[in-house]
């Protein structure tokens, strides 16, 4: 129920992102950037929980995740203005994302130590919630936007249903306690096996981050304060284990689980603005409602499907990011419903498993780590999600619309730019002009349009094409690593669950 309200949030705000850049003349970046913040905030809620789960119990970590779901909904809705309303849309999102990671914080490492023989199926289950927060969410988002075109304050607030019920469900409910915890061991030797390399993909991440908020109070420096906080934070593990450089690979696993926030998240985080773009809004939500329910009923059959085809876990991945590549490429070609149907489906199967899989790889091969690795391995995938995935998608519908509308008008395109380039990962390099969001929304909405509104709407779309088809590198690139991982595992011997004594020993 607590993943649940997590996805019912999630999906209402795919589904008002188009709201959003109508009131506010948001452009695809900014949008990708309060999309970001929306799993951004996931990161610090599931490492610094993560972290402390183990010490104070889940019960305490539940009350804090119920607190900040309830305030999340005050800050987003403070959004009044042009002048105000990306300050409060982005720290409200991010808010609602600590919330979430902090309750994944308890979620993931419960499941994990309740079934510790068959961790990917379980972990499956657990968040088969996600997608079936998501259906849900995007039906009510059908209904209310589309409909009867309640206001987005109203849809988003159907979030605080599932909040006020998992509250209620968590009441009076004990805990165990992870395996490490049981064993008595420190933080310390929990964190020794990510060391410095794996603290250096979170502390990447985290330098981005710091680096990006850091620009409302200090624009010229705010680069180096995000290196200077990451460096820190880096030495600061590297510190606390003793120099340990850690496991090699867990700190592959955290690099394409950093691939994995990006791709799967990043693109559900756009997707029924993208569909909605190419067909219409109706549309857009039924290709979401159909990929999330395509998520939820296979995240019931992940035991099953290793079983049936002899996979291991890592088998499995290298499967699903296969089939994720070919189904973003077909997606990038969608002429019409149907075929996008097709497209999408594929795609929906092929990221189904990737999240908790991960999740239970991690588990079994590292039970010495505790909930820690575990959870720097989810904030991970969340913050990539943020910098990378969301706005990295934003980034590439405003430079792709713009570099089409330019080249079939280049007077139209003067007209429509925006008045401030996009940017991935703040780098002056990549400034590319996309279109302004208030224009463009004008020129989609019009009734008969004129020749240069069809222009800048065959740009848009020609831009959300070309995205699709640039994600489609990160499944590929996936693939590539997790069939490395296979080798890996067949020349040791073969993949399988690793015992905690055998671990530490």
């Amino acid at each position: 129920m607590a993943i649940l309200a997590a996805g019912v949030g999630f999906a209402i705000r795919g589904g008002i992102f188009d709201n959003w850049g109508k009131e506010y003349g948001f452009t695809g970046a900014q949008l990708g950037a309060i999309g970001g913040a929306g799993f951004s905030g996931f990161c610090f809620g599931i490492i610094i929980g993560g972290v402390i789960v183990d010490k104070i119990g889940y019960g305490k970590l539940v009350a804090v995740a119920l607190l900040c779901h309830v305030l999340s909904a005050f800050v987003t809705f403070g959004a009044s203005s042009p002048a105000n309303a990306y300050t409060f849309l982005f720290w409200g999102m991010f808010i609602f994302a600590f919330a979430n990671g902090t309750l994944e914080a308890v979620a993931n490492p419960l499941v994990a130590t309740l079934f510790p023989e068959n961790r990917t199926h379980y972990l499956n289950i657990l968040h088969a919630s996600w997608p079936a927060g998501m259906v849900l969410g995007v039906t009510a988002g059908w209904l209310l936007d589309d409909m009867m075109q309640v206001s987005w304050k109203i849809q988003l607030a159907l979030y605080l249903v599932p909040t006020a019920l998992y509250a209620f469900m968590f009441m009076g409910q004990t805990f165990p306690k992870s395996e490490a915890a049981a064993k008595g061991s420190s933080f310390v030797s929990m964190l020794k096996p990510v060391g410095i390399l794996g603290a250096l993909v979170v502390c990447y991440l985290l330098a981005q981050f710091f680096g990006d908020i850091s620009k409302a109070f200090a624009p010229d420096s705010a680069k180096t304060i995000g290196w200077v906080i990451g460096g820190l934070l880096l030495a600061g593990v590297a510190v606390m284990t003793k120099g340990s450089l850690g496991s090699i690979l867990l700190f592959v696993l955290f690099f394409t689980h950093a691939l994995v926030g990006a791709v799967e998240l990043g693109t559900d985080g756009w997707i029924q603005n993208i569909t909605g773009n190419l067909f219409n809004s109706t549309q857009g939500k039924i290709l979401f409602f159909w990929t999330s329910a395509i998520m939820f009923g296979l995240r019931f059959c992940a035991h099953w499907i290793e079983n049936t085809l002899k996979l291991s876990p890592v088998g499995l991945l290298v499967v699903c990011a296969a089939i994720a590549c070919v189904g973003l490429n077909l997606a990038s070609g969608m002429q019409s419903f149907g075929m996008a149907l097709v497209a999408l489906g594929i795609y929906a199967v092929g990221k189904t498993f990737f999240w908790p899989t991960m999740l239970a790889v991690v588990g079994d091969r590292f039970p010495q780590t505790g909930a820690v690795a575990m959870s720097i391995m989810g904030g991970i995938g969340m913050l990539s999600a943020g910098l990378i995935g969301g706005p990295g998608l934003g980034y590439c519908k405003d430079r792709f619309a713009g570099e089409a509308l330019n080249k079939a008008d280049a007077a139209v395109y003067a007209e429509y730019k925006a008045a401030q380039p996009s940017k991935f990962l703040n780098l002056d390099a990549t400034a590319a002009y996309g279109l302004d969001g208030t224009k463009l929304a004008a020129a989609k909405e019009a009734k008969e349009k004129t020749p240069q509104q069809q222009k800048v709407v065959e740009a848009d779309q020609a831009g959300d094409r070309a995205t699709l088809k640039a994600d489609s590198f990160i499944p590929l690139t996936m693939a590539v690593i997790y069939l490395a991982l296979l080798l890996y595992f067949k020349g040791i011997g073969g993949y399988r669950v690793v015992k905690i004594d055998e671990a530490a020993a």
